[in-house]
């Protein structure tokens, strides 16, 4: 089945329904557009790879370690 033939099959199908049942439909084609991946794959980030120093690397790691999970309770 092409797109163009579901398209119109659901155009057809939404027509048929009452107001109410329509809107329902547009709700559920709305979450459904909402929950769609966001994002690129991954192998289009392959090009990337090695692009950061490894003493970069090492300092961000070190910068992590020291830094992650702790609450500063001025911050706010």
């Amino acid at each position: 089945m092409t797109e163009s033939v579901i398209t119109q099959q659901l155009v057809e199908q939404v027509d048929r329904l009452p107001l109410e049942f329509q809107r329902k439909v547009l709700d559920f084609a709305q979450a459904l557009a909402l929950a769609l991946p966001k994002g690129v794959p991954g192998r289009s980030l392959l090009r990337f790879a090695g692009e950061i120093d490894a003493e970069d690397l090492q300092a961000m790691s070190r910068a992590i370690q020291a830094d992650c999970e702790q609450v500063d309770a001025d911050e706010w």
